[in-house]
């Protein structure tokens, strides 16, 4: 633990974010997706049908991006997108059953991958500890910098 760059927050921060993000990545292509593929593919399938510029703000990616990933996930049957009966310009996006199988089965290799990086914490202190970089990210960032990087975006 010698250098002071192992206490300084944004040196842990990164390290955390290259080292899931690398593993995140491998268990997505696993499933069809890239890792901005997941990330939409759980919003997709966490709600009703939206359409592609309100996936575009939960997300948030820029739209130009968002219609890539969407035409990645669709071409792998994973999405589809239809007509918006009130806006016929505009798409809403669903999930295929096979895109909300893997979306589930991602997300559990994911969940089993966290598990093990936070099994030398107990359980209350994983929720504080989640709790806590949710009001940091979400909350204090925000009001330090005027904006959350990257919003909810998980790449």
């Amino acid at each position: 633990m010698g250098s002071p760059l192992r206490r300084d927050l944004h040196w842990l921060a990164a390290r955390l974010k290259i080292g899931l993000h690398g593993i995140e990545e491998r268990i997505a292509a696993r499933h069809g997706m890239s890792l901005w593929g997941y990330t939409v593919l759980v919003e997709v399938v966490s709600g009703p049908a939206r359409t592609q510029l309100a996936l575009a703000a939960a997300v948030p990616v820029d739209k130009t991006k968002l219609v890539a990933i969407l035409d990645e996930l669709e071409s792998s049957g994973l999405v589809r997108r239809r007509p918006d009966p009130r806006d016929r310009r505009a798409r809403l996006v669903d999930p295929t059953d096979a895109g909300r199988e893997a979306c589930e089965a991602a997300s559990a290799e994911i969940r089993a991958v966290e598990d093990d990086l936070l099994s030398d914490l107990e359980p209350g202190e994983r929720e504080r500890f989640v709790d806590a970089l949710q009001r940091i990210v979400l909350t204090r960032l925000e009001d330090a910098s005027g904006h959350v990087p990257g919003g909810q975006g998980c790449p």
